[in-house]
């Protein structure tokens, strides 16, 4: 059995100890981040009505919303290249996969509160098991994806097999952002707070629900967006439509590779400090 030896000097005096330390401790939080994950799961939907339909929901009801206002001529979307229900409706999901891998960090941590203060274990089981509670959900979402196709007689072209590629970006970006706010959000609930109103406008100033202008200040606002890139390639990918993105796509990509690495860092120094806090 493996002694752990905790000393009061920083662990960033020696960082390949440190490093070391991170990767045994991730390979051996699978086994828990499972357990945390199938107990996480069964919660969420067990004493729900509707059950799994919750899922489906919000994508639908935000795409019926949109196709509505378009229909009305309330607000003037333009073209698109695929019928405007699907490129809502992919748009949406896609969103919605960055959106919960972003929130996933700090509501695993906030809701473990009590075991973090009790029991001594590796804490990356605990994003890892949100992440896996975001690949979930996307899964079942990707019903709706194969209705859209089906519906829409939308061809499958061969850059689909890109779009999982896609997928891992949003998830990468999301997660690292939420991964650097989790040790300020555990301190400060406002940041919860803060998360949520932030990522609702951020939907409106990203093309998720109308193409990417081609001048003025939209156009500038989806260039500096992070978020832009990478939603436009993974729905260009998804249905074959042409887009000129994959430069920043790849940038973004790898950026946040290594911001995640650094938050996950920050995350592991921060969080003995935290739960004693928690503990007081």
């Amino acid at each position: 059995m493996d002694e752990v030896i905790y000393t009061p000097e920083s662990q960033l005096k020696n960082p390949r100890v440190l490093f070391k330390s991170m990767y045994n401790d991730l390979i051996l939080s699978r086994e828990l981040s499972w357990r945390l994950f199938i107990r996480d799961i069964s919660a969420k939907y067990r004493q729900t009505m509707l059950g799994y339909v919750w899922a489906f929901l919000p994508p639908l009801i935000t795409t019926f919303l949109w196709v509505f206002l378009n229909n009305q001529k309330i607000l003037n979307v333009g073209k698109t290249a695929i019928p405007y229900p699907a490129y809502v409706l992919i748009g949406t999901l896609l969103w919605q996969v960055f959106v919960d891998a972003l929130r996933a960090p700090l509501e695993k941590v906030t809701a473990a509160r009590s075991m973090l203060a009790k029991i001594n274990f590796p804490r990356e089981a605990i994003l890892i098991a949100g992440l896996g509670e975001v690949v979930f959900n996307f899964l079942i979402r990707l019903v709706l994806i194969i209705s859209v196709f089906l519906f829409y007689n939308i061809p499958i072209q061969s850059t689909i097999l890109l779009f999982p590629l896609g997928i891992i970006s949003l998830m990468l970006l999301g997660t690292m952002i939420g991964v650097i706010l989790t040790p300020i959000g555990v301190l400060y609930r406002d940041i919860s707070q803060a998360i949520l109103v932030i990522t609702q406008l951020w939907f409106y100033i990203t093309p998720i629900v109308y193409p990417v202008p081609k001048e003025g200040l939209g156009k500038l606002v989806a260039t500096i967006n992070p978020v832009s890139p990478i939603i436009i390639m993974t729905r260009s990918w998804l249905t074959g439509t042409p887009a000129d993105a994959v430069q920043p796509f790849i940038y973004i990509t790898v950026g946040s590779i290594f911001l995640l690495f650094s938050g996950w860092t920050m995350y592991r120094l921060a969080l003995p400090h935290l739960i004693e806090r928690m503990s007081a």
